[in-house]
């Protein structure tokens, strides 16, 4: 995501505890030092007209931001737009290309969500709220705003939601709106924590698209915070977007010339005791939680309260994976209730290869370190399959694809793991 300002390894962290509006990343880009005539200036190549984009200072709940604002001539008729209007109305302007590509990126992942909800191809959604000038003017002048940060990285805090209903051109709704449930799928959410929508479609659509979660605060050396205003006012809390501006500390995944020493993202920690289930039971929902798509599943023997003897069962899996990992649980141990967090999760860089051995292929889990070799593992079930068919040893399997490994140009390294010379293939 480089922009036009410089300095690498620049981020930018979005700070969703009041949620996120398309007006609200507005406020937020021009309160970090965006200048509001640079996004003016680039929506004036738009074929679009009856509006004027405006900024003023407000305060939200004691908090100063910006509040920047789309005001309609009302004497303009607005229409609605399907995504091809849309993007039409996008690339008929002299943007650069990546605005064009990161804003109507924004725009199908909106086009999708409304095609989920009711059910109908992405051609025949019509956007009505979204489709309107204002959320033009939001989605690609928050690209702008990005695009004039010079940011390399865009990520985002969990995201409140709010609570209640909404009015929209299809009545009342529930808040989360259907369409920002969908947007925000396998993401870090919740709910409240006031009675108000926090959260909208065009606010969830630009995280998706433009955006990666980050729900700990990332590491990193701040340089300007911007808060962007809601329209409204709230009692209980600033209703605000935080934006910070700053570069990424050192180690933490910021770039060089051998790219990235590991690579992150975020896993659920899922947990239960259990006290009355036989080893046969926990065993079989381990196979059935990794059957599901766990990441991994395990066991500890614990004393649980009046000195019972029990076992602590921990699940890990992606944030898409969440609500189906909770589900196996309830139905396949008797716990009455889970504790689960969000962590953080540095990894190495993984490929699978293969290699070729007397007996068969057996496939290789490949590990880098800033762009360098340091694990070969064979994979175990290719092992196991090639020593029951020809009655061999699981170990002399091993040590013939690690063998064939090194042949192909990995180097055996410590403990007898072979690490890849880069300047070959293996098969």
């Amino acid at each position: 995501m480089a922009g036009t300002r410089g300095g690498g390894d620049r981020i930018g962290y979005l700070d969703c505890f009041s949620g996120i509006s398309g007006d609200m990343c507005l406020g937020a880009l021009v309160d970090s030092g965006v200048p509001l005539v640079a996004i003016q200036d680039a929506l004036k190549s738009l074929p679009i007209a009856g509006y004027a984009l405006t900024a003023r200072s407000v305060t939200r709940a004691g908090v100063g931001a910006t509040l920047v604002e789309v005001k309609l001539d009302e004497s303009e008729r607005h229409p609605h737009r399907g995504l091809k209007e849309v993007l039409a109305v996008i690339e008929g302007g002299s943007l650069p290309g990546e605005v064009v590509e990161r804003s109507s990126a924004v725009f199908r992942s909106l086009a999708e969500a409304e095609a989920l909800v009711h059910r109908r191809d992405v051609e025949d959604i019509h956007f009505h709220e979204v489709g309107a000038v204002d959320a033009i003017c939001d989605i690609v002048g928050t690209v702008v705003g990005v695009r004039e940060l010079g940011l390399e990285e865009l990520k985002f805090s969990t995201v409140s939601l709010g609570g209640g209903t909404v009015r929209t051109a299809h009545g009342i709704l529930p808040v989360p709106a259907p369409a920002t449930v969908e947007l925000l799928k396998g993401l870090p959410t919740a709910g409240g924590p006031v009675d108000f929508e926090l959260t909208t479609p065009t606010g969830a659509a630009i995280l998706k698209a433009l955006a990666e979660p980050c729900p700990f605060w990332p590491d990193m050396t701040i340089g300007t915070v911007g808060y962007g205003a809601g329209g409204r006012d709230i009692v209980e809390m600033p209703n605000v977007l935080r934006l910070a501006v700053g570069t990424l500390s050192s180690g933490a995944g910021g770039h060089d010339s051998a790219g990235p020493a590991t690579e992150a993202d975020y896993v659920w920690v899922v947990e239960a005791n259990l006290d009355d289930m036989t080893g046969e039971e926990v065993g079989y929902c381990t196979a059935k939680l990794m059957e599901g798509g766990a990441l991994d599943a395990f066991t500890a023997p614990i004393q649980m309260k009046k000195n019972r003897p029990g076992v602590l069962l921990t699940v890990l899996c992606s944030p898409d994976r969440l609500r189906k990992t909770e589900e196996l649980l309830w139905k396949h141990t008797s716990t009455l209730g889970v504790r689960r967090c969000l962590w953080q999760r540095s990894k190495l860089r993984r490929e699978s290869r293969a290699v070729r051995t007397l007996w068969g292929e057996v496939r290789l889990k490949v590990a880098y370190l800033s762009g360098r070799v340091v694990r070969c593992e064979p994979e175990y079930e290719d092992c196991k399959a090639i020593a029951d068919a020809q009655g061999l040893s699981l170990r002399e399997v091993y040590q013939a694809a690690l063998s064939a490994a090194s042949g192909s140009g990995q180097a055996t390294g410590p403990e007898g793991k072979a690490h890849r010379d880069d300047t070959t293939k293996a098969t």
